[in-house]
């Protein structure tokens, strides 16, 4: 499908670890633009959000919470499809032409780093992996597995945490099958859009005791609210345990106090910290990734809330 996106058209972007406020701040973009005779049509960029079964534990707004702002990509894929950071950008490009073509302004929020990535720069035309390729990397050892990329490619075994398994084994697997390191690869990225729109970023970075408090509250919460019917619910399913909907935050903790394996308190403990890493792992993406000229805004600890009217300023003015 072909997507013609001008550079006169505006794309906002609010982005940042998790439970940072950026579904309210984005819903108060979305006022302010009415009030000045625009439209703001909400785009989800949360990879828990995109999967209909996780309603709860990947805290998506629901429809009283949308406060009549439209919203899409939430809850748009059924959880035995995995969605990929590709599969999502594709979706995604269709809806910011879409929202373009009737004349409203597209606002991104998420905090999945590698979706917006993707989405802005483009992604490298790897081939598929042959599969005993991919089934040998994903048998070896996690200590193997790195010590083998440092050998085969180390300047990506530098870049990684030697506990990473993920990123390790794709690594590994892309230069065993393809004989050509992610990096080169990397250098062919094609389909990114951040040439052809206006982009209108701001990455919101919270006090971290603040959001860690924040994590656990809101675990504790989602259990009270839902939380442990929605995974019952899931589980009933009989999904495939390495899709991506098996894997998160909450869902793998729940099913083990449904089986015995962990109390009240012991899911509330593991799932916070679950919680509280994954939010760790976003300030370092946010931090190292997007831009230096991109805005960045404090909230927590004295900052309890931010002037979208100036942030924003170019955008409201149009």
């Amino acid at each position: 499908m072909s997507i013609s996106i001008s550079p006169a058209l505006p794309v906002a972007l609010i982005a940042g670890p998790t439970a940072s406020g950026k579904s309210a701040f984005a819903l108060a973009l979305a006022h302010r633009l009415a009030k000045a005779g625009q439209r703001g049509v909400i785009i989800n960029a949360d990879s828990a959000q995109v999967y209909a079964d996780l309603q709860v534990l990947s805290a998506r707004p629901s429809e009283a919470e949308m406060e009549g702002v439209e919203h899409r990509l939430f809850g748009a894929w059924d959880g035995n499809e995995a969605c990929s950071a590709a599969a999502w950008a594709e979706r995604a490009k269709a809806e910011i032409a879409d929202v373009h073509a009737s004349g409203a302004v597209p606002i991104l929020v998420g905090g999945t780093g590698l979706y917006l990535k993707v989405l802005l720069e483009g992604i490298a035309p790897i081939p598929a992996i042959d599969p005993d390729i991919r089934a040998a990397v994903r048998a070896l050892p996690d200590d193997a597995a790195y010590k083998l990329l440092q050998i085969e490619d180390p300047l990506r075994a530098a870049e990684l945490d030697p506990g990473d398994r993920q990123r390790i084994a794709r690594a590994l697997e892309v230069k065993r099958s393809t004989g050509v390191t992610l990096a080169d690869w990397q250098l062919a990225k094609s389909g990114g859009i951040a040439e052809e729109i206006a982009l209108h970023p701001l990455v919101i970075e919270p006090d971290r005791t603040w959001l860690y408090d924040r994590c656990n509250h809101r675990f504790a919460a989602m259990l009270e609210n839902g939380a442990v019917e929605e995974v019952e619910s899931l589980l009933a399913r009989g999904l495939d345990p390495d899709l991506p909907v098996m894997h998160a935050i909450g869902v793998p903790e729940i099913a083990a106090m449904l089986e015995g394996v962990l109390d009240k308190d012991g899911v509330i403990a593991a799932g916070s910290q679950a919680t509280r890493n994954y939010a760790k792992r976003q300030f370092t993406w946010f931090r190292r990734q997007p831009p230096p000229e991109w805005p960045r805004a404090t909230i927590g600890q004295g900052h309890e809330n931010i002037d979208l009217k100036a942030l924003f300023a170019s955008l409201l003015r149009n």
